[in-house]
């Protein structure tokens, strides 16, 4: 069995107000970078990390950098788990977007599985490159735990995928900044938490 802990990059921002940030290398808050220490000293104390991976943009990087930093780990970075290409509809304030194209903003919250952003991507596309990616790490590290730093929009996609259910189920999963999902992988995939946050309470 492969242990899988999906974890959501440190805070950025324009995550409030919402933003569609998508490939935007935004920097990290200093709360993000609080969050970040958090959960590394969390998994210090809980896990046994064998490896870790992220997506390419730089608020992953920093995330995975620190959590890695305890076990002496590098994130390799893999181009399928940069977040969700938004077109048209990046670095614009979610509440601009509901202005402008009110119509398709209501289609991308209540479908969005039948929904391609203007000039960015569909669920699928994200899908189909991200659970390739997430296969391949899961086929090189048999019986290993292994951490994936990545956005909200490839941890909600992953989760689907997981848990069998389809695209449809997308607005399902809310994955907070440094959030962890736990995954073991053998025959099938059990999910035995999802985006736990109890570590960032601390002070």
């Amino acid at each position: 069995m492969t242990t899988l802990l999906l974890i959501r990059h440190g805070e950025v921002e324009g995550i409030t107000p919402p933003t569609f940030r998508g490939r935007l290398d935004l920097a990290l808050t200093e709360n993000g970078r609080h969050q970040i220490a958090l959960t590394r000293d969390h998994l210090s104390r809980h896990w046994k990390l064998d490896a870790i991976y992220c997506s390419p943009l730089s608020r992953c990087v920093l995330t995975a950098g620190g959590i890695g930093s305890a076990f002496g780990l590098e994130g390799v970075t893999q181009a399928g788990l940069i977040d969700i290409d938004y077109g048209n509809w990046s670095s614009l304030p979610v509440a601009d977007v509901e202005q402008r194209w009110p119509h398709e903003a209501s289609f991308w919250k209540t479908a969005p599985h039948r929904f391609r952003i203007p000039g960015g991507e569909s669920l699928q596309e994200v899908a189909a490159r991200a659970t390739d990616t997430l296969a391949a790490i899961l086929d090189a590290h048999p019986q290993q735990t292994v951490a994936v730093v990545t956005h909200d929009s490839v941890i909600r996609v992953l989760l689907c995928h997981l848990a069998g259910l389809p695209l449809s189920s997308y607005w399902l999963f809310q994955p907070s900044p440094c959030g962890i999902s736990v995954i073991h992988a053998g025959d099938g995939f059990a999910i035995p938490a999802i985006n736990h946050t109890q570590h960032l309470l601390q002070p």
